[in-house]
């Protein structure tokens, strides 16, 4: 990654706080911070006296992250995107942060979220073109990667909220198998079906931050695999009908520049029955949601915003037969796509990031359409800069692997990122 500090992480900082006092105001990635520069400063002087001897360092010595703002980082509030105060959200850091500032990374700030991570939209503007949305519910994660006002940043997926901003900003995006990274800390969507997730400006930086976050990271997978090249799948069919014209478009030369590169591509008759998946996930996360926020919203309700209230409101009508059939089908769609790669000797998956481009304006986040599967099944997923629409805006190609198999996506993801370039 980029942002590195070097040997003297005091001028590091400094020339980080100014990049951000210039480049963030524009499109509001970060939220604002009275003295972001204090803070940083100390606690890069803190890092600095921790680890005077370079060659000891730990891997991501002096590295800046933007925070989703619906994680708790010691020292800085959780707001969350609403209007609710601040103090209801406060609690232990989240541990995926301290396993970060255990590996030497600083938090260059807070990044902007949606309302409680749902689709009411904060104020950033994608850096790519300020017209457009960067995508929810992780904008501001996103945003500030595609900016380069931090190295890589965190958030967090329901459906799409990792992968599709990726896209929409033109950067790479992690979604791990469910469960790999904690989610304590962090104020909950749906625990059934939540992830954490990565954001950096590569498929590098992914690998990178990857070891430090995972719980069981497999050195020795991820060295295997990449000394392999994985056969994928196309999922045909109704999943991917849903796609827009020009994305479908582009995932055509996407998959054409995958063979021409050797790689085995398959198309498999898959994922059908996607509207009756996505009823099940969002029975099962919308009364989720509900749970969460019953007592903050008998008390703070008239501070929701209308599409956060409604969802409320929504979870209440699901029924316990509903719900038990969206808990059901996380594991019976698991084994069934397992049983699909199983079937064809497939070890990923190939499919578009997003229905297609980022949207004109600031009212929608997009469609996570595309992501809702992968989220749903708890499989890993990464996103890969792949091309631009003809507006100039990005695309990407989202690759997701077997359940517990992260090692080998990401470094799958190394190797075919370069193919991808400008397809």
């Amino acid at each position: 990654m980029t942002d590195s500090a070097g040997n003297n992480l005091a001028a590091h900082v400094e020339a980080l706080c100014d990049r951000i006092d210039r480049d963030n105001p524009p499109i509001l990635a970060l939220v604002p911070e009275p003295d972001r520069r204090g803070r940083l400063a100390a606690e890069a002087a803190a890092l600095e006296a921790r680890y005077p001897d370079a060659a000891a360092r730990p891997a991501l010595y002096g590295l800046t992250v933007a925070v989703k703002d619906i994680f708790s980082v010691d020292g800085l509030p959780t707001r969350a995107g609403t209007a609710v105060p601040s103090e209801l959200f406060d609690g232990p850091e989240a541990s995926c942060v301290t396993r970060l500032r255990e590996a030497g990374a600083l938090v260059g700030g807070k990044a902007v979220t949606t309302e409680f991570a749902f689709f009411e939209p904060g104020a950033t503007r994608n850096p790519r073109n300020r017209a457009h949305t960067p995508g929810g519910s992780s904008s501001g994660s996103a945003a500030a990667v595609a900016a380069g006002l931090v190295s890589f940043a965190l958030g967090s997926q329901t459906v799409g909220s990792v992968i599709r901003p990726a896209a929409f900003c033109g950067v790479a995006g992690f979604k791990p198998s469910f469960g790999r990274i904690a989610t304590d800390g962090v104020i909950a969507y749906s625990p059934s079906v939540d992830h954490v997730g990565v954001f950096a400006p590569d498929a590098a930086g992914l690998a990178l931050v990857a070891p430090v976050l995972l719980d069981g990271w497999q050195a020795a997978a991820h060295g295997d695999a990449a000394a392999a090249r994985p056969v994928i799948g196309v999922p045909r069919g109704a999943y991917l009908d849903q796609t827009e014209p020009e994305g479908l478009a582009a995932f055509d030369r996407q998959v054409a520049r995958l063979v021409e590169g050797g790689y085995g591509v398959r198309s498999i008759d898959a994922l059908d029955d996607i509207d009756e998946l996505s009823k099940r996930h969002r029975d099962i996360a919308t009364a989720e949601f509900a749970e969460v926020h019953e007592r903050w919203y008998a008390e703070y309700g008239a501070l929701y915003r209308p599409r956060t209230a409604n969802l409320v409101e929504a979870g209440w009508a699901v029924s316990a037969e509903e719900r038990e059939a969206g808990r059901s089908s996380i594991a019976e769609l698991r084994r069934r796509m397992h049983a699909l790669m199983d079937e064809h000797g497939l070890d990923a998956w190939a499919s578009p990031p997003a229905t297609g481009p980022a949207p004109l304006g600031l009212g929608s986040t997009g469609n996570p359409a595309m992501n809702l599967p992968w989220t749903h099944a708890g499989m890993p997923a990464v996103t890969l800069p792949a091309g631009a629409a003809a507006n100039g805006l990005p695309l990407g190609l989202q690759l997701s692997a077997r359940s517990g198999a992260d090692e080998g996506l990401l470094a799958w993801a190394q190797a075919l990122e370069p193919l991808l370039a400008g397809v």
